[in-house]
């Protein structure tokens, strides 16, 4: 069973800085339908202006995965980690027992990135910092493996039974996964347009996925986008 999840009934909030589309609840916006896919509970698309950026803040007891689309946004927190983020660039922070940090976009051009919250398989986790590179090749025209628990394949590291895979792909190109059995699925579409299954879905859709087997992805145009692979 797949369930659209239309970009244009997400949660939005313009604060001329920050504009932030929210695919399930967060902060000021609420929907009772939409609290997060299993493990999920955040996926905001986010857009900061040159400049500007995220203070200094807290998290605590919770698995935080930053995929930068296009700008820069600089990292910094509490444990001493500093990065820069590019296009291509994730980050996976574990805030567990508690963590500060700060995401400044440090250039005059717009960041533009998902930034995606995760519940942990257990609180209290001691709190961690990474943060890899994955180029254009090894995500086109198929699903890369870019988080792992097991940090499989030079994946980033996520304390939560879950994977997730990037993907880029050409106009008319396909990319196909398998799900096992009792396994659970949530596309997002980062860029462009396609099919899931034979779904229509579009830049800033979110497609949850149950009790299937198999999936496809097709671009009707050239697309980029996210595959979560969850207990």
């Amino acid at each position: 069973m797949l369930t659209l999840r239309n970009s244009e009934a997400r949660g939005h909030a313009n604060h001329e800085w920050l504009d932030s589309h929210h695919t399930f609840s967060f902060s000021d916006y609420y929907d009772p339908s939409f609290m997060g896919f299993r493990a999920l509970r955040v996926i905001n698309e986010d857009r900061v202006a040159g400049r500007s950026g995220f203070g200094t803040h807290p998290h605590r007891d919770m698995e935080i995965i930053t995929y930068v689309l296009s700008g820069q946004l600089e990292h910094r927190d509490s444990m001493g980690s500093v990065g820069v983020l590019r296009a291509g660039e994730m980050q996976r922070m574990t805030a567990g027992t508690g963590v500060l940090h700060s995401e400044v976009n440090r250039e005059d051009e717009e960041v533009h990135f998902l930034q995606i919250w995760v519940l942990p398989e257990r609180k209290g986790l001691k709190p961690d910092y990474e943060q890899k590179f994955f180029s254009r090749e090894e995500r086109q025209g198929g699903f890369r493996l870019v988080v792992s628990p097991e940090g499989k394949d030079g994946s980033l590291k996520v304390h939560q039974d879950l994977r997730l895979y990037s993907t880029l792909l050409g106009q008319g190109e396909k990319a196909r996964h398998t799900l096992a059995p009792g396994r659970h699925a949530w596309l997002q579409v980062a860029r462009g347009a396609g099919t899931l299954n034979g779904v229509p879905v579009k830049a800033g859709d979110g497609v949850a996925v149950s009790d299937e087997s198999a999936l496809e992805l097709q671009a009707s145009e050239p697309m980029e986008a996210l595959l979560f692979d969850l207990a």
